[in-house]
């Protein structure tokens, strides 16, 4: 390991362990959560329907989204940057979807049974809608039999699909990335750099598939697909890759650790851009409101815009010095974690809570109220999400430690006849035991 900046550090293989877990991170997952769900409540009263600078702060509350994405970037491929830099085993893939699919389906499957039983019941008995939605196909649906982006209640999962995509295809691109990091050598540093140039290939999906979907004739699905939102991904992929080599390389002249100590340091000044970067998010500059990115120019802008809000609202929690930090604090308080862990509930409920509340009430859309309809859909949505996180996802997740137990078990070398019972192995793959590490929309 080298112990001066004028010097490299070279590859040193050490065991990869379950990434420590970031309270902050489950405040800022928190956070998007709920703005998703006042973005959404603004829509159906009509608060984000105006002109004036405050409906536009509320216009442009999509913008959590690509937090999610950007929180799925860094928490799920941290393992494997770790992996490539250090020369250690990768996760195990099996283990790996495993965990992702008991995480993520039973609790989807719960709302998707409720939402359509209670609103599209003459689709109920047929095969091919419940198998478009229980496997998060339905952005590819050729010829949706529902208006808008998903059946009623359900619409807000599109970004599911996208997230379920990215689930599936990480595997390959962080083999795809490892390979080509390993072609520098030994060198700690030059891996990294490999990574990173490789991520940055890898964000040009984005603008190139905001291209495609205007020409020769514009294509609004594209928008819903993975690579339309990859570059988002790529950005937390690419914390990823700095607090690996931050690990990974402690001389004093490694550029991660003086990147993680600048950040850390000023959290308040990435706040600050970010807080710009949506102010000019909500400007004509994105395109019109509510009609979807017209144009080449907007599209690119705000995929700028938006990635730059992302990246810096995650790398400051991401980056903390140390778990007592003003920022940990802010955002890791015990009400924060715990609005952390039921995220993924109110993503979920959202919206079968919305049209609940405004039949319950009998209130047409768009006619006001925002304030009072706002807090009483976030609180039956915390109410709801709180119970399937006891009841439906906490028992999934024992259940994928439980598969993946015996998936490890399987792997372990038989002992020989008489002979002695092997040492343990050197290297413990990580199983992202954390509940830091178990998605953005978990």
């Amino acid at each position: 390991m080298a112990e001066t900046g004028s010097r490299r550090a070279p590859v040193k293989r050490v065991a990869v362990t379950a990434d420590p877990h970031i309270d902050a991170l489950d405040g800022v997952r928190a956070i998007a959560a709920f703005a998703v769900l006042t973005f959404h409540v603004a829509i159906e009263s009509g608060a984000a329907l105006g002109d004036d600078f405050f409906t536009g702060l509320l216009a442009r509350g999509d913008v959590a989204v690509p937090i999610f994405f950007t929180l799925s970037g860094l928490l799920l491929y941290r393992p494997w940057a770790t992996a490539a830099l250090t020369g250690a085993p990768a996760p195990d893939v099996r283990a790996y979807l495993v965990r992702r699919a008991l995480r993520i389906l039973p609790a989807y499957w719960l709302v998707v049974a409720v939402a359509i039983t209670w609103w599209s019941r003459d689709r109920a008995g047929d095969p091919g809608t419940w198998l478009v939605l229980l496997t998060l196909t339905q952005t590819y649906h050729p010829d949706p039999w529902w208006v808008g982006l998903g059946p009623k209640g359900l619409a807000q999962m599109w970004s599911l699909c996208v997230e379920m995509a990215f689930y599936l295809l990480l595997p390959l691109l962080a083999a795809g990335l490892a390979a080509f990091a390993r072609r520098a050598g030994d060198d700690v540093g030059r891996r990294a750099r490999r990574l990173l140039l490789g991520l940055a290939a890898l964000a040009l999906a984005s603008p190139v598939t905001v291209v495609l979907s205007h020409h020769p004739a514009y294509l609004p699905h594209l928008n819903s697909w993975l690579p339309r939102s990859m570059a988002y991904f790529a950005c937390g992929m690419a914390l990823a890759v700095v607090l690996a080599w931050a690990a990974a390389d402690p001389s004093p002249g490694n550029p991660a650790r003086r990147l993680r100590r600048s950040v850390a340091a000023a959290p308040g000044t990435a706040w600050l851009v970010a807080a710009l970067a949506y102010a000019i998010a909500i400007t004509p500059v994105t395109g019109p409101r509510f009609t979807g990115v017209e144009g080449v120019w907007p599209g690119l802008f705000e995929t700028l815009l938006y990635g730059t809000v992302a990246v810096c609202l995650v790398a400051p929690a991401a980056m903390l010095p140390r778990p007592g930090a003003l920022v940990g604090r802010i955002l890791g308080n015990r009400v924060m974690r715990w609005l952390g862990r039921i995220s993924y509930g109110v993503f979920l409920w959202q919206f079968v809570t919305l049209y609940g509340w405004y039949e319950f009430t009998g209130q047409p859309s768009f006619t006001g109220n925002f304030p009072g309809n706002l807090a009483a859909v976030a609180a039956i949505t915390i109410v709801l999400a709180a119970v399937t996180h006891r009841l439906v996802e906490e028992p999934a997740r024992r259940l994928g430690r439980r598969v993946t137990a015996r998936l490890r078990h399987r792997e372990r070398p038989a002992v020989p006849s008489g002979g002695p019972v092997p040492a343990a192995p050197r290297y413990v793959k990580s199983e992202h035991v954390n509940r830091s590490s178990s998605g953005a929309l978990s």
